[in-house]
């Protein structure tokens, strides 16, 4: 017979429910003011497109880099209201503008930096001969103007493209868009191979079972305060009043960009805590109780190469399906914003320590965390209460909702779904685990072949 739960317990269970709703609502509508790193991923890559164009081979240049990737350039560079764009930004566009009349009207207003403004009266014509062009421009090469920089502005003054191209840079931009473009087309054709495998076995029901799943046996009171009381409140809302004063006087002799990094690896271990000591709590009422075969989260590290392929296999199925809402949602409603700042950290990092922190961060920390909250509890409950597929979608639900991104919330919810799957058809947590930070660590390196 169930012992009867504590007043106090349903009564904090509640509070902490009603204010978990409160919080993510208000996280969710935040989300909608927070700067989204779609446009600055889609400038970079078309930034790179340009740079690579002159390596590719011409039979496949269009479908990698498109017909016009100069104009397709200039045209994102026109999307943004001019009063968002940097110096380099307007520098770039100025060179890519073939009429000088746009061009004085891009390049309105003083420029910061000294090889900025000297760059600005050569794209304004502003010396008598061609030739002193070229060699001021040449000059400021290494002052502060990056390489795409320069062969724009060096086409413009009316040199050649041999003078102009660095044939290193586009080998190197081409292997870069290559890697980006080709491998998510490739790794998604065989996720679809491998969905249309399982969806023709399982028509002709010979797929394989899944295995029966452990579950702790924590009440529903036990999860809302798990998962709203512990993750939520106390980790989302609470510690961070302690954590942040507390980061910035540890960091306060780091110099940036380390010190932000620092600060975003203690704010999310910090915020892990709550939840940890909340479900160690927990765990210790369960002594007396026989544990099952593999533990109470199953986790099935051992072996380790089925795991890896477990995970693979499941990421690849995944993928293709992430991509297409992802396209669907941006085609529909447009770029909603809201980005996790992590996403930009990365994308502007330039400083391997900073970068090594927020790697750790996202491709160690996050995946096991959220994997034993989300998987290795939740998911398990859920399915004794309601069953398999009603505990995937649910706790899919509420892993997307917990990332509190309006734009990320769909692709969120279905690489949860991923993730829960592979959970049931595993009967293994480590893989969940293995799939979360192979999927955050392609992210990451993504973003860095995009930053640079």
């Amino acid at each position: 017979m169930r012992k009867a739960t504590p007043i106090w317990k349903v009564v904090l269970a509640i509070f902490s429910l009603l204010l978990t709703v409160l919080v993510w609502q208000r996280g969710l509508e935040e989300s909608f003011d927070r700067p989204s790193v779609t446009p600055t991923l889609s400038l970079n890559q078309h930034e790179m497109a340009l740079l690579a164009s002159p390596a590719l081979p011409e039979s496949v240049r269009p479908s990698l880099v498109g017909i016009d990737p100069e104009g397709a350039l200039k045209k994102v560079l026109l999307d943004i209201p001019m009063e968002k764009l940097d110096d380099r930004q307007k520098l770039l566009l100025a060179a890519l503008e073939s009429s000088k009349q746009k061009r004085n009207t891009i390049l309105k207003g003083t420029f910061n930096k000294e090889s900025y403004r000297k760059l600005k009266n050569i794209l304004l014509d502003n010396l008598d001969k061609q030739s002193d062009s070229f060699k001021e421009l040449n000059s400021i090469k290494n002052q502060g103007i990056d390489k795409l920089l320069y062969r724009a502005s060096c086409l413009q003054i009316g040199r050649a493209q041999s003078f102009c191209i660095d044939n290193k840079v586009s080998n190197s931009m081409a292997l870069k868009l290559l890697s980006i473009q080709l491998f998510p087309a490739f790794a998604s054709l065989i996720g679809i191979g491998l969905l249309i495998r399982n969806g023709w076995l399982f028509i002709r029901k010979t797929n394989t079972l899944w295995p029966n799943s452990a579950y702790l046996p924590f009440s529903l009171i036990d999860m809302v305060l798990l998962v709203a009381g512990g993750f939520v409140i106390l980790g989302e809302v609470i510690t961070p009043i302690f954590i942040i004063p507390l980061s910035d006087v540890l960091t306060s002799a780091i110099s940036s960009p380390v010190k932000e990094s620092v600060k975003v690896f203690l704010g999310y271990g910090g915020m892990a805590i709550p939840s940890l000591v909340i479900l160690r709590r927990q765990l210790n009422r369960l002594q007396t109780i026989e544990r099952p075969e593999g533990g109470w989260f199953q986790w099935g590290i051992k072996p380790i190469n089925k795991s890896i392929f477990q995970a693979l296999r499941a990421l690849l199925m995944t993928m293709p399906i992430v991509l297409l809402i992802s396209w669907t949602v941006n085609r529909i409603w447009g770029d909603q914003g809201g980005s996790n700042p992590l996403l930009e950290m990365v994308l502007q990092g330039n400083n391997f320590w900073a970068l090594f922190l927020l790697f750790v961060t996202t491709v160690f920390m996050a995946p096991l965390f959220e994997e034993l909250i989300f998987r290795g509890v939740l998911l398990p409950a859920l399915v004794k209460e309601n069953g398999k597929t009603f505990a995937v979608l649910i706790s899919g639900f509420i892993f997307a909702l917990a990332h509190l991104s309006v734009g990320e919330l769909a692709p969120l919810f279905v690489l949860g779904v991923g993730l829960g799957s592979l959970r049931l058809s595993s009967g293994r947590l480590f893989p969940c685990v293995m799939m979360h930070s192979l999927w955050n660590g392609i992210t990451f390196f993504n973003l860095i072949l995009l930053g640079t």
